[in-house]
């Protein structure tokens, strides 16, 4: 049976914000664990380690983390946002990594579920609008597919809103502005563009995210 280390209060954190921008990508905020409950770590609003800033985090925003354990062995895992708490000092709250999850290895894929969705797009000076369907989603970011004949470009902001069923039938509009941060040219001929969430309120984060879920469950019921 494979031991796996688990992170534990006091245990500093090396964190990596999910995004499609390099210089975002990278290890560079450090945080520590200062409270722990059944779910969630407690975490120290995280630092830069290049200026010394800290790092304001959102609800439902997904991190790829590493700790040290002996012999200087790094552990990484993935997790999200889940909360936030007031106290002297305001820390985040973050969901705990199953024991088996936690890996040597870093991995890349955060919270993200195959989605074939309904998103509305409206871009450019003069606000043309097309609807088309997801590839992928969550809490980070989405991405679509298109025919090409839409003129998008890299940078550009949209304003989108996707169309979310859940398991029990219900269903939601969920709005949010986003960056276009690649496109991809695809072998059928359709370009995939990828999207990172630029303004999009918690509670809408929130729903995306439970989708998620629901998806990754349904997922691991199938396997």
């Amino acid at each position: 049976m494979v031991n796996h280390v688990f992170p534990k209060i006091n245990d500093v954190l090396y964190i990596q914000v999910a995004g499609n921008d390099q210089k975002e990508e990278s290890f560079e905020f450090k945080s520590r664990i200062a409270e722990e409950d059944s779910q969630n770590f407690l975490i120290e609003i995280p630092m830069s380690q290049t200026n010394g800033h800290l790092k304001k985090l959102f609800l439902g925003e997904e991190l790829s983390i590493f700790f040290m354990s002996e012999g200087g062995i790094k552990n990484y895992f993935n997790t999200h946002v889940t909360g936030f708490k007031e106290d002297n000092i305001r820390m985040v709250r973050i969901h705990k990594p199953a024991r088996d999850s936690i890996s040597k290895i870093q991995r890349r894929n955060f919270l993200r579920v195959k989605a074939n969705l309904e998103i509305a797009v409206k871009h450019g000076a003069n606000e043309s609008r097309f609807v088309a369907q997801t590839h992928d989603l969550g809490g980070g970011g989405v991405s679509f597919q298109t025919q090409g004949s839409h003129s998008l470009e890299e940078g550009e902001s949209l304003s989108c809103w996707i169309l979310v069923p859940y398991k029990n039938g219900t269903q939601e509009h969920v709005p949010f502005q986003s960056e276009i941060v690649r496109i991809q040219q695809m072998e059928n001929g359709r370009k995939l563009i990828m999207l990172k969430y630029e303004r999009i309120a918690d509670q809408e984060r929130q729903k995306l995210i439970k989708y998620c879920f629901e998806r990754q469950l349904e997922f691991r019921e199938k396997s």
